[in-house]
Parts: C-alpha cells; sequence; structure tokens
C-alpha cells in the first residue's frame, strides 16, 4: 500500500478527510495574523525599550540605549525582525529533516498535531510576557515560529495522500480561503479587545497578552480537527531499523539535495517561486511603512486594509481554485504575476492622504493574495516524488524562509539610496518579472512524469 491516494479510493471517505484539512489552515492562521503580523512584534520590542530604557520609546523621544545578547550590541526595537531572522535560517536547515522524517513515519498526524501543539502552547504562553521580560518573548517567538514551519511541512505534504491530481487545487484553495477566513474572524475580535480596552477595564498591554493567548488557544484547539479527521497510512519510503531513524533521515536529506538534480523541472519552479513569492511577502511586509509614511495615513486606515486584505483572500482564493480548474493552475499563476505588477505599478501612483484608492488596492492585492499562494502549493504537489512529499515540501518551505530577505533588503536599500518608498515599492517589479519568466520555462507535462505520478486532466 502506498501513501497516495490509490490506497484511499473512497470518495466520499476522502472527501471528508479533505474537510478535516482545511482546517489546520483555519487553525494555525490565527497565530500568523494575530501573532505574527499584527501584534506581537511592536508588542516585543515595547517590553525590550522597557527593560533598556525603563520605558517604550515615541516618535518624540525614541529609546536608543541597547541591549546586550550574547555581548553584542542590539536595538530594543529591532529585536523582533532579529528573531524572526534567526528562526528564518534555522528552519531553513532544520525543516527538510523535518520533512525526511515524515516520509518515514507510520503517524504522520502525530507528527503534524505535536508540533502544532507545541507551537501552540508557545503562542499561548506569551500570555506571560510582560514587565521587561523579554527574554520569554524571544523564546516564545522562536519555539513558535519553528513549530510552525515544521508543521506545515507535514499539513502540506498530506495534500498528496487525500487529494487526487485532479482534486488539488480546489482542496488546497479551499484551505487557503479558510484560513483567511478564521485568521481573519479572530482578528477582528482581538482588534476590537485592543481598540476597546479601556471600555473593558483593561490596559492595552493586558489586552495584547490576552489577544495572543487567544491565538494560541484557537491553534491548539482546532487542530484536533485534522488530527481527529485524517489517518495514517504507511509510509512509501523504506523505515529504518528503531534507533537508527533520525541518523538515517538526516542521511536522506543529503540524498534527497543530490537526487533532486534529477527533476530540473521542480527546482526549475522552486527558483520560480522564491522570486516572485519573496515580491508578495516583501509587499505585505512593506504595507505598513508605505501606508503611514509615504502615504501619512494613520493607523485606522492600516487596521482596515488589514482586514480587508483578510476577508477579500477569502474568496480569491475560492475564485483562483474555479479558474484553475478550467484553464490549469500554472497559466492561472502567470496571469496573477502580471496583477501582482500591475498592484505595484497602481502602488507607486497612490496619492497622499488618499483612503478609497488604498482600501481599492487592497482588494486588487486580497484577490490574488489567497490564489497565487494556494495554486503554487498545488502545482508543486504535482512535481515532488511519490513517497517523499514531506522531503520535497520542506525544501519548498526551507528555499522560501531561506532567502525570504531578499526582497525587503531591495525594499530598504532602495530606499536609503531615494529617501522615498515609491522607487522602492516599484523596485519589487523585478521579482515578479523573473518569476514570471522562470515559471513560463517550466514544463508541467515533464516534470509530472518525472516525477512519476498521474497528470491531472488540466494543468
Amino acid at each position: 500500500m502506498t501513501a497516495t491516494t490509490a490506497s484511499h479510493p473512497d470518495s466520499a471517505a476522502r472527501l471528508r478527510e479533505q474537510r478535516a484539512w482545511y482546517f489546520y489552515d483555519w487553525a494555525n492562521s490565527a497565530y500568523v495574523t494575530t501573532v505574527l503580523t499584527v501584534l506581537f512584534s511592536p508588542y516585543l520590542a515595547s517590553i525590550a525599550e522597557t527593560a533598556a530604557c525603563g520605558a517604550p520609546g515615541t516618535p518624540e523621544n525614541p529609546c536608543t540605549t541597547n541591549l546586550r545578547i550574547l555581548g553584542l550590541p542590539l536595538s530594543p526595537g529591532s529585536l523582533p525582525l532579529y528573531v524572526i531572522t534567526a528562526t528564518t535560517l534555522l528552519s531553513a536547515l532544520f525543516l527538510p529533516v523535518v520533512g525526511a522524517i515524515a516520509d518515514r513515519s507510520h503517524h504522520k498526524k502525530h507528527v503534524l498535531g505535536g508540533f502544532a501543539w507545541v507551537g501552540a502552547a508557545a503562542a499561548a504562553s506569551m500570555v506571560f510576557v510582560a514587565g521587561t521580560n523579554w527574554q520569554l518573548g524571544v523564546a516564545l517567538l522562536f519555539v513558535g515560529n519553528v513549530c510552525l514551519a515544521s508543521s506545515l511541512v507535514v499539513y502540506d505534504a498530506i495534500l498528496c495522500e487525500i487529494a487526487t491530481a485532479d482534486e488539488r487545487d480546489r482542496v488546497s484553495s479551499r484551505g487557503w480561503a479558510l484560513g483567511y477566513l478564521g485568521g481573519g474572524l479572530l482578528l477582528v475580535v482581538n482588534l476590537g479587545l485592543v481598540q476597546g480596552h479601556a471600555v473593558l477595564g483593561l490596559s492595552t498591554d493586558t489586552a495584547v497578552r490576552i489577544s495572543l493567548l487567544s491565538a494560541g488557544l484557537w491553534w491548539g484547539a482546532f487542530t484536533l480537527i485534522p488530527f481527529l479527521g485524517l489517518r495514517n497510512r504507511p509510509p512509501v519510503a523504506v523505515v529504518p531499523e528503531q534507533g537508527r531513524f533520525v541518523r538515517q533521515s538526516v542521511g536522506q536529506l543529503l540524498t534527497t539535495l543530490r537526487e533532486a538534480r534529477a527533476y530540473p523541472m521542480t527546482l526549475l519552479f522552486l527558483a520560480a517561486y522564491l522570486f516572485f513569492n519573496d515580491g508578495v511577502q516583501t509587499v505585505i511586509y512593506a504595507s505598513s511603512v508605505y501606508i503611514a509614511s509615504q502615504l501619512g495615513l494613520g493607523q485606522t486606515v492600516l487596521i482596515a486594509t488589514i482586514l480587508l486584505v483578510q476577508f477579500v483572500a477569502f474568496g480569491g482564493a475560492l475564485l483562483f481554485g474555479r479558474i484553475a480548474g478550467r484553464f490549469g493552475s500554472r497559466h492561472t499563476i502567470l496571469v496573477a504575476l502580471w496583477v501582482w505588477v500591475a498592484v505595484v505599478v497602481a502602488a507607486y501612483f497612490l496619492p497622499a492622504r488618499q483612503v478609497a484608492p488604498v482600501l481599492l488596492l487592497g482588494v486588487a492585492i486580497g484577490l490574488v493574495l489567497g490564489g497565487t499562494q494556494a495554486l503554487s502549493r498545488s502545482l508543486y504537489s504535482q512535481f515532488v516524488p511519490r513517497g517523499r512529499e514531506a522531503e520535497y515540501f520542506s525544501l519548498y518551505q526551507a528555499c522560501e524562509r531561506g532567502t525570504s530577505w531578499l526582497g525587503t533588503l531591495v525594499f530598504g536599500v532602495v530606499h536609503q539610496l531615494t529617501h522615498s518608498y515609491r522607487p522602492a515599492i516599484i523596485a519589487l517589479i523585478a521579482f515578479f518579472v523573473v518569476g514570471f519568466v522562470l515559471l513560463a520555462r517550466v514544463d508541467p507535462h515533464r516534470a509530472i512524469r518525472d516525477a512519476g505520478n498521474e497528470p491531472p486532466t488540466v494543468i
């Protein structure tokens, strides 16, 4: 028996598993939106500034005293960025080992649940980060991010087990859509709590800490749905003897890196994905500073734009899944990349202090954001060798995380040279153009054939 849909021919049972699988996107997106995207980085920076300067910095009176970490002077305001960078680099090294182990496990859903619940516990424990205890915040952010990335490697690999080649675009798109919806709903509640903290008799810090706790509880509780709804399958990969499991898994990682050269179209897709996904992520990361510093709009507009993108992306992921069902995921992604180019060009020309154009651009971003990510996952799933899905999805995650700094670096350097965010945002066109050119050269029929997979009806 193999770990493919061939071992699970009952379409009704497969549909039940797919519905359970969707909910891990719903579960972990609460951490991504509430903790990573909005609340924890500024909160951790304020805790670090309190430790260094006695109080959080303000625009009029910034904290200029450095923290000392391992003898190195580090700006407390930059601490969250340094932690994210460190976890990104560690993940690039650690995730392929996770994938190799997962492909050899008889209990893949337990591996998924284990990483998810440890990460959720770390997120929930952020409620204890207060006063000047920035060290606890660093440790919990570190654990949460690594566990999230590790769980996603296993989660993405399970897609190949529960969906046929023709189903993957639909299933991946619905998962992303549900994730945007779940993450957005909890974010609305938490932002309402933070904005209205005084009415409830809470301090701002207490409201933030309760919100962080809610994200961890949400992640952990909803992980029960895929854990109970998915079933374990025997691995296709040969399982080593007890005691040699991890050592042989690490050895398989080196083999994977060598043998990946036998799948040139898979590697070419990864290269394309690195560029256009880096462009996507940089647009998202840079949006807050662009809206605030370049366009002169306040936090209310920023929050409204974040929520708008979140909920429009729900519909966008479903829409692009339907389009891919007719025209193929590769062609749909290629069209989406030109939409991203148009988004960047439009952002360059946005007038300052005008709210409506920003919200319209948020709608455009939401439409292509979920579709680009969901279809990239499903298309790549067609290109990975059977029985080694987690290994190759670990490369997908590791390569993304290992190079995701390039777009932000370009954005920062161009701003430093020009003293304006407008040329910095327009420079991101290069990432989408390079990604388009590389993806256009990918032969999906050859990639699927080389991987030994059955091709979908529409590619």
